[in-house]
């Protein structure tokens, strides 16, 4: 099955598991995908994730983070932001803050994908993917 937004499927699967409490969840694999799961482990979301291989499909296995118990969320919410049919970028002056600086915006530059932090500090703009808090 083909999506149209790959990246609105992956959030949707991490919120819908996060959701369900579930431990694990998985997610066809890109080289995109991969770099935000990157950012989610850097920034304390998730607690690993893996790279397998289901019926010669490439997956990606993510571990899923939760507070003392399961009713304690690490992520909260997921947003996507820059749709295929409406994109929205983000100049380095504009770039955007997430519940004043509690979340992360995750930015796709000519740097690479990173967070709005990181991309204050490497003072480059770009397409602005997703919001997680």
């Amino acid at each position: 099955m083909m999506t149209s937004d790959p990246i609105a499927d992956m959030l949707t699967r991490i919120r819908n598991a996060n959701t369900a409490k579930h431990d694990t969840v998985d997610v066809p694999a890109s080289k995109m995908k991969v770099s935000i799961a990157e950012i989610l482990l850097k920034e304390g979301y998730i607690k690993k994730f893996d790279m397998i291989n289901v019926g010669g499909i490439n997956m990606i296995h993510i571990t899923l983070k939760y507070g003392i118990d399961k009713n304690d969320k690490i992520i909260t919410g997921l947003k996507r932001i820059s749709k295929p049919g409406l994109r929205i970028y983000a100049g380095k002056d504009e770039l955007p803050k997430v519940l004043g600086g509690l979340g992360i915006a995750i930015i796709s530059t000519n740097k690479g994908v990173m967070t709005d932090k990181e991309a204050r500090k490497e003072n480059v703009g770009g397409e602005v993917l997703a919001f997680i808090w």
